[in-house]
């Protein structure tokens, strides 16, 4: 979800996920290459880098597999320094372009993601009670960088509340069954073993349909902080 679903050279983003076909599943192609080498006598390879932050985030950039032949063949070229500075302002771009759609979300968007991810309003939700936004980030430690998620999703949630007033209208339990879809995916990913940012992400990445379209992400983006700011998701 950082990486917007391309790889990370702006010469390139190349679109990592191949989108199903009639007799194949959706695939993803991309290839996670290591900043600082996986091996000691591999491309970027440092024996005083310690070993336990070697196979982290801090230390993976998302490629498609040519570019990542690309760095792994050219490592002079393609340094430790190079690759962070190349993953950081690719990671910026997609927060800019996110934000940039943001501004754009309306009824179409949210009809489209929306229609998606509800479900049959058929749990009670005893073990959730409304917090606020603030308090909500602190007891699901999340990081400012999702902090900073969250604030440009609030620029589209009065049209995701009007949606929701449009549709409740004529469909009286659309915004339960549409709550009800994202608690229970709530609980998956809890049972997964998720929390804290990873949390947060496969919950973007649910409310976006799976998406790697900016537009997409961004209309799930604004539900989901919605959801997050009124009702009970990620609630603990």
């Amino acid at each position: 979800m950082r990486s917007g679903g391309v790889c990370a050279f702006s010469n390139c983003h190349k679109e990592l996920v191949v989108s199903a076909t009639p007799t194949d599943e959706v695939k993803q192609i991309s290839t996670i290459a290591h900043i600082v080498g996986h091996s000691d006598d591999g491309p970027r390879g440092n024996p005083g880098f310690p070993r336990d932050q070697l196979d982290t985030y801090e230390n993976w950039i998302l490629l498609c597999p040519t570019c990542h032949l690309v760095v792994d063949s050219q490592s002079n070229t393609y340094t430790v320094a190079k690759l962070k500075t190349i993953k950081l302002e690719h990671e910026n771009w997609v927060r800019s372009s996110l934000a940039a759609e943001m501004r754009k979300v309306g009824f179409f968007e949210l009809e489209i993601i929306i229609k998606d991810i509800s479900s049959p309003p058929d749990m009670p939700a005893e073990d959730f009670t409304v917090t606020a936004p603030r308090e909500k980030m602190v007891r699901n430690q999340l990081s400012n960088q999702i902090g900073q998620l969250i604030l440009m999703g609030m620029i589209r949630t009065r049209e995701v509340s009007n949606y929701l007033q449009k549709m409740s209208t004529f469909d009286h339990d659309f915004s339960e069954r549409l709550k009800s879809g994202f608690i229970t995916a709530y609980r998956r990913f809890r049972n997964e073993g998720l929390v804290d940012d990873a949390l947060f992400e496969a919950m973007h990445e649910f409310a976006s349909g799976g998406s790697k379209d900016i537009k997409w992400q961004a209309a799930g983006l604004a539900v989901l902080v919605y959801l997050f700011e009124r009702c009970e998701v990620f609630e603990k």
